[in-house]
């Protein structure tokens, strides 16, 4: 997974930071659920976000949007991960963050089964922790994917994962553990009869990608790579990955004022323009809040 894995360490990384920062500014571990709720009846939206450069800039989209519809917002940013937000989330300290489905449904519910963008909503739906829900899911995703070189699908007519199907000689290049993972190559053939080898790439898995050493790989479909390095993401309608949408995550005492203004901002919000902000962030060093305000004019929300 090249980079995503990169990107994973640093964000596991930041998390300890930022769990440190918090435990020292709180008057209680916010890994236990024990952060000072707002005040009954306080009118500011409190926004969250993971440490992680694109979780901040989806909600920093969020504020700027709230605000550019009237509300007051309070950013509480560069949390951490889940088991450091949701407490905060839980006792209404936070009230909007965005999230991922498949992701944030096996946080909840670890024995769950969907797969597909649709079977997966439905599911995180039911399994939302009291006084908390989801608005709508965004076509924006952050999770495995299957990906080729530009040159490599216009040769083959490439769009979806089944179309490698026939293809001989393909090898798959991923971190080390996707060979034993069942969306690995034992899952390639079974659900798409795909026939592939295995090289663990590691963090080197784009490059290799590039030079041609694979022609397969797995990289996190919001990756800035898949544009620097124009790749095509491959279709996966059978759900052979778990399917994580951004998805905001918000107070049900909240939810229907500001739903229409959310829900605008995830319609529009596709992956190919995740990864294009992703890019302004990691390449052009851009801030959240630049990249934000920029996206919002460009889509007519703003």
């Amino acid at each position: 997974m090249s980079t995503a894995r990169t990107r994973l360490a640093l964000a596991i990384s930041a998390t300890a930071i930022a769990a440190l920062a918090l435990a020292g500014c709180a008057s209680s571990n916010p890994l236990s659920g024990g952060a000072t709720p707002k005040p009954s009846g306080s009118s500011t939206i409190v926004i969250g976000s993971q440490a992680y450069y694109s979780n901040e800039i989806i909600a920093e989209i969020y504020a700027q949007a709230l605000e550019g519809a009237g509300y007051k917002v309070e950013r509480n940013f560069n949390i951490g991960q889940r088991d450091a937000y949701m407490p905060s989330l839980e006792n209404g300290s936070i009230d909007l963050f965005p999230e991922y489905t498949g992701n944030l449904l096996q946080f909840l519910k670890p024995g769950a089964t969907a797969t597909t963008p649709d079977d997966v909503y439905a599911a995180l739906k039911d399994a939302m922790p009291k006084g908390l829900t989801v608005l709508d899911q965004s076509p924006a995703t952050d999770q495995d994917s299957y990906n080729v070189t530009a040159d490599f699908a216009a040769k083959h007519n490439l769009v979806s994962i089944g179309d490698l199907a026939g293809i001989g000689g393909l090898v798959l290049g991923g971190a080390p553990e996707l060979e034993k993972r069942p969306y690995g190559p034992t899952g390639l053939k079974d659900v798409y009869g795909v026939d592939v080898g295995f090289n663990a790439t590691g963090d080197t898995t784009v490059d290799e990608l590039v030079a041609g050493n694979v022609q397969v790989a797995d990289v996190y479909s919001a990756d800035p790579l898949i544009k620097t390095k124009d790749l095509v993401t491959l279709r996966d309608p059978k759900g052979l990955f778990l399917a994580s949408n951004v998805v905001p995550v918000v107070s049900t005492d909240i939810a229907g004022k500001i739903a229409d203004v959310i829900n605008a901002v995830s319609a529009a919000l596709t992956p190919k323009g995740l990864i294009a902000m992703n890019v302004q962030s990691t390449v052009d060093q851009k801030s959240a809040k630049d990249i934000a305000a920029a996206w919002l004019s460009d889509n007519g929300l703003k």
